[in-house]
């Protein structure tokens, strides 16, 4: 079977989804960024490659951002990190994080995950620093 393999992280509650600050650029129109940050175990998937994505609906389209890739080491373990960059023209809903991999993951144990809006994150610092 080709067809890639999804896997739930976790569901990304509401009230981090919410505070995020719309972006308006030009070519995707609004967009909201999140830090997004996982440490996974992977049993039987040593060396293969998987991507992080995150899935959500916006208004009545279901669609879906890249986040990071990478292979999972020789323990089966990765981290995969980065920043989800999510058009929306109505409002983002159900946001999940995903991990999608070529072959299905037997067992999915989720460390650490981590989920923060980009713009609350840098003004938290900048009133930390000040």
């Amino acid at each position: 079977m080709s067809q890639a393999q999804d896997k739930l992280i976790g569901s990304v509650p509401s009230r981090i989804v919410d505070v995020a600050r719309l972006v308006v650029t030009p070519y995707e129109g609004r967009v909201a960024e999140y830090n997004v940050a996982t440490w996974l175990q992977l049993p039987g998937l040593a060396n293969l490659p998987v991507s992080l994505l995150v899935s959500y609906r916006d208004g009545d389209k279901r669609r879906e951002v890249n986040v990071d890739h990478g292979k999972v080491n020789a323990q089966g373990k990765i981290l995969l990190s980065g920043i989800a960059r999510m058009p929306v023209r109505q409002k983002i809903e159900d946001m999940q994080v995903r991990l999608r991999s070529a072959v299905p993951a037997q067992s999915l144990v989720v460390e650490e995950f981590f989920v923060q809006a980009v713009e609350q994150a840098s003004s938290e610092s900048r009133q930390a620093l000040a």
